[in-house]
């Protein structure tokens, strides 16, 4: 079989790679085909037969635990590890004990420390801010530290009796409020973590001539943990990009040493040298400002958390969730699993009305990944011609004017036809 390998750096793709695929549960036997008849349609327009996907299903979630008894096979996770690059529909989080969250076990699992989640929007689809076009944002989310590490203990319990003396007896903690009923959490920040995440957002940004990188955190608040991601940031930046990056703490260092002005001006020769903006920005005020600004941001590198809100509210400005893909990357070892970002929607599982856009721009990341760019531009072009037409699915359908409301199915054809 056709493997996809890491070269100097980069994904070295055969002319027909493997590509392992969850189809996922709820919504997934519906959109996972259709993004697949779409993303062979585009490879085979784009390539004239020369380049193919060969597509191999592995399992996890609730098909997995009913076929094998496991939610998450030893035997899918070595194809990942194996085949480097793969898809996924979206998966049913087990109840009760066992695996917290399978998304967060297959990144865990992988070291996928990047969530990469692009969010622009497609002309036709209606939107409820202003000026939709101006939202253009590719956002760097941690993927492997903060509060999704998953350490914490519950209330009443042994562990967390053990937590609560520890902090009061060998850490002096004196500001937990309702101590004998709290549960209690740890958020770890690494400078590892930190750094090479910030590190592939610039990356990111000087190879596509993005404009600026901006750091979100509450280190205003979390002064060690966010505030940490701060300062190592910009140290990085700094270090390991100085030549090509003006960082707004040079910008502070240069203000106090010789004044406004010349801080202003350093900062306007930069630009103007096309020199990437490294910045930072207070989370709250960020999620104001990409609402009343949203031009002054390009690309953003932020924790775990902070990552979570703000994909979601970006993905509603431009359309809602159902339009915005995702991908978990780790750009050292060349794994990459592309994703939906919804969830499985069971309450319209099996009715060929969801709609695959998610999954089917996941897909375009994927192409993009592979090198395969041609044939991710004829998607995206598909899809912008289909939503101009005022055609889409049922979710984005019923808000424009004059809309032809397409099931699952006839969306996927459309698609096909508009390549």
């Amino acid at each position: 079989m056709n493997k996809i390998t890491l070269v100097d750096g980069k994904p070295s793709v055969p002319e027909r790679p493997v590509i392992p695929f969850i189809e996922g549960d709820g919504v997934g036997a519906e959109i996972t085909p259709a993004a697949q008849a779409v993303i062979d349609a585009a490879v085979e327009k784009s390539y004239g037969g020369k380049r193919k996907i060969e597509w191999k299903e592995v399992l996890a979630g609730e098909k997995a635990f009913r076929r094998t008894g496991s939610w998450l096979p030893e035997e899918t996770m070595d194809a990942f590890r194996e085949y480097l690059v793969g898809i996924k529909g979206p998966l049913t989080t087990p109840v009760g004990g066992g695996i917290r969250s399978l998304n967060v076990a297959l990144r865990q699992e992988l070291d996928l420390y990047v969530c990469l989640r692009p969010v622009r929007w497609y002309k036709g689809v209606v939107s409820p801010v202003k000026e939709p076009q101006k939202v253009n944002m590719h956002i760097f989310r941690e993927n492997t530290e903060d509060i999704y590490a998953g350490i914490e203990w519950r209330q009443g319990t042994p562990e967390a009796r053990k937590v609560l003396d520890f902090l009061r007896n060998e850490m002096g903690v004196k500001k937990i409020r309702f101590p004998e009923t709290s549960s209690f959490g740890v958020k770890p920040v690494s400078v590892e973590g930190t750094e090479r995440l910030v590190r592939a957002a610039i990356e990111y940004a000087l190879e596509r001539g993005l404009p600026s990188v901006t750091l979100v955190h509450k280190g205003n608040i979390m002064k060690f943990t966010e505030g940490g991601f701060k300062l190592w940031g910009y140290g990085l930046a700094e270090r390991e990009f100085g030549d090509r990056t003006f960082t707004m703490m040079q910008y502070d260092r240069i203000r106090q040493e010789a004044g406004a002005e010349s801080a202003d001006r350093a900062l306007e020769e930069a630009k103007q040298a096309g020199k990437l903006i490294v910045k930072d920005v207070i989370a709250d005020a960020f999620l104001q400002n990409t609402l009343l600004i949203p031009e002054e941001y390009s690309v953003i590198a932020t924790l775990n958390l902070n990552g979570d809100y703000i994909s979601d509210q970006l993905a509603a400005m431009v359309g809602g969730i159902g339009i915005a893909p995702g991908a978990n990357i780790n750009y050292r070892t060349g794994h990459a699993i592309f994703e939906a970002t919804h969830g499985t929607a069971p309450n319209i599982a099996g009715k060929n009305i969801v709609n695959p856009s998610s999954l089917l721009l996941s897909g375009v990341m994927m192409l993009d990944y592979l090198g395969w760019h041609e044939a991710a531009k004829a998607i995206e072009k598909a899809m912008e011609k289909t939503f101009a037409d005022h055609a889409a699915t049922i979710d984005l359908a019923r808000f424009m004017d004059d809309a032809v409301s397409l099931s699952t199915t006839e969306f996927r054809d459309r698609l096909i036809n508009n390549l």
